[in-house]
């Protein structure tokens, strides 16, 4: 099975420019933070800036967050860079004969939709910002008591 870094990345990406907006922003800087490259972190902010979560300048790396990071939510990022895709997908090809291959497809959407709407629910309760406060959070922890 191959998993999606696409909110993930698009989370950091957002981040990094709220961040370290007196730094270097162009898509090289970005894709070393993310350890990806340049062309995805672009396509990424392409998603970003259409979800109208990012503004940028063609020829100019200074993308500036849309609106502020309290005002973003985890389901806005998941929206602009997934679309309306599901976390869960049900398995089309199932022995219609079987007691189980023709009863599983139906049952796992009405449980796999249960479970997107609590995801839903609960990516709309988490903000950009506070995605920002943990990471800062973290990094003063690491850095320890000032003057040690």
């Amino acid at each position: 099975m191959r998993y999606s870094h696409k909110l993930s990345d698009a989370v950091h990406i957002l981040a990094y420019i709220d961040i370290c907006h007196d730094g270097d922003l162009s898509s090289t800087a970005i894709a070393a933070s993310v350890e990806s490259n340049p062309a995805l972190v672009r396509r990424l902010m392409g998603a970003l800036r259409r979800g109208g979560l990012l503004a940028t300048q063609q020829g100019s790396a200074t993308p500036k967050l849309a609106r502020q990071p309290a005002a973003i939510t985890l389901f806005d990022i998941y929206q602009a860079v997934e679309g309306d895709g599901n976390l869960l997908h049900v398995d089309d090809k199932t022995n219609p004969h079987c007691i189980v291959g023709g009863n599983i497809q139906d049952t796992l959407r009405v449980a796999y939709a249960e479970v997107q709407s609590a995801a839903e629910t609960q990516m709309k309760a988490i903000t950009l910002a506070r995605l920002i406060g943990d990471i800062l959070t973290r990094e003063r922890a690491k850095q320890g008591p000032a003057g040690n």
